[in-house]
């Protein structure tokens, strides 16, 4: 069976993009060009502040996700104007904070050490393992509004990044009803840093929305160790911009992560690594699912084949990449299973900080049966999907 397609609403989505097809047809606004050097001069202005030197690649990367995104995406006139506007507000931030860096060199003396680094597939469990460890006052995390706005607009003056974080999320959920049953938060929750990725033009969250194939073979074959030396400086930045003072492990977790253990394993030495495994069948289903969700709000055409195959293909190559990571990775790790983390999540909870080599007290533990009874699924929107056929190069009984 093909996955369940959650659309967005169709009507609301419909109407948004008659209504931005008006607008242009009326000349009060003109459709936006998916162009590189137009991009950077326009994130350039709403930054305030010149390009940086491409230390990371991402100049390369732009020019392919560009070129994808006019001839492989097929993108609707939302899909037009969401593209700009997350690409120029990616730009626009990254372009702040190579500024901020230059400014403020002592940034780069915030230490980051031995981060909990959560590791496994998209919809494998990461989100709740992230989430029941963020409970722990003893740890740090990304906030969402964090995450998606690293670099405050006017700093040293007023920051607008939990207000922008709130309007996000509520365009995100008039856009896509499907969306708090697919990743329920709120402006303030722990988040992944999939955000910090996108000021790097890097990562997943480009691909899950978009049919972009030259942009993620060049992801996912180039080195990334620029990427992550940016992901750790900004990680820093997060550190300096709250001014706590208080040298907390970080609890880290982005899907990404699955494909370049190694190189996270180069920028942070003394991670510690909690891997998540699933069965692929539900692996690919639940992906599956989410990739349409997202890409039906902004193209026109979306393939259920094409998106399963595709994705079954990816979490095949992460799963090797992360094989092969886990049997040279001499750090403190575990493997935890997300059918075990459904049946007794504190069981699975003290094995993990038997691996961390440290005592889960109670405020942490109580604080994590509060996350767990509020997110129980007779409370919350539940994430429906379909098996589906996949095909893979091998299938091991589970990721």
């Amino acid at each position: 069976m093909n996955p369940r397609p959650q659309p967005a609403s169709s009507k609301r989505v419909r109407i948004a993009n008659l209504a931005l097809q008006g607008v242009w047809n009326r000349r009060w606004a003109s459709r936006p060009i998916l162009e590189p050097d137009l991009l950077i001069r326009k994130a350039g202005l709403k930054a305030n502040a010149d390009p940086d030197a491409d230390g990371c690649g991402w100049r390369s990367r732009l020019t392919l996700l560009c070129g994808d995104l006019t001839h492989q995406a097929q993108l609707t006139s939302l899909g037009l104007v969401l593209a700009q506007g997350q690409l120029v507000s990616a730009l626009a931030a990254r372009f702040r904070a190579h500024a901020l860096w230059q400014q403020s060199p002592e940034i780069a003396e915030q230490q980051i050490r031995a981060p909990i680094i959560v590791i496994g597939q998209m919809r494998s469990g990461t989100t709740r393992m992230q989430r029941l460890l963020a409970c722990d006052p003893r740890f740090t995390f990304t906030r969402f509004y964090e995450s998606w706005n690293p670099i405050p607009e006017n700093w040293p003056g007023p920051d607008g990044r939990k207000l922008k974080g709130r309007i996000g999320l509520t365009c995100a959920r008039l856009l896509n009803p499907h969306f708090d049953a697919i990743h329920p938060t709120s402006f303030h929750a722990p988040e992944e840093e999939i955000g910090l990725h996108n000021l790097s033009i890097f990562g997943t969250a480009f691909e899950a929305q978009w049919r972009v194939p030259n942009y993620t073979a060049a992801v996912e074959t180039e080195d990334c160790t620029g990427v992550y030396q940016e992901f750790k400086r900004l990680l820093q930045t997060l550190t300096w911009l709250r001014g706590d003072g208080y040298d907390r492990p970080w609890v880290l977790k982005v899907p990404q992560f699955s494909q370049d253990v190694v190189t996270i394993l180069k920028i942070f030495p003394d991670a510690r690594l909690v891997y998540m495994r699933r069965d692929p069948r539900e692996v690919i289903a639940s992906s599956t699912s989410l990739v349409c969700n997202q890409r039906s709000l902004q193209s026109h055409q979306v393939d259920r084949n094409q998106i399963g195959n595709e994705w079954a293909r990816k979490i095949q190559l992460r799963q090797d990449r992360m094989a092969a990571a886990r049997a040279t990775a001499r750090v403190p790790q575990i493997e935890v299973d997300y059918n075990d983390m459904s049946k007794d999540w504190a069981h699975e909870i003290r094995r993990v900080y038997t691996m961390l080599g440290l005592p889960l007290d109670e405020a942490a533990h109580m604080a994590m049966r509060k996350y767990a009874a509020a997110t129980a699924p007779a409370r919350r929107k539940v994430h429906k999907y379909d098996a589906i056929p996949f095909r893979m190069a091998s299938a091991p009984s589970s990721y």
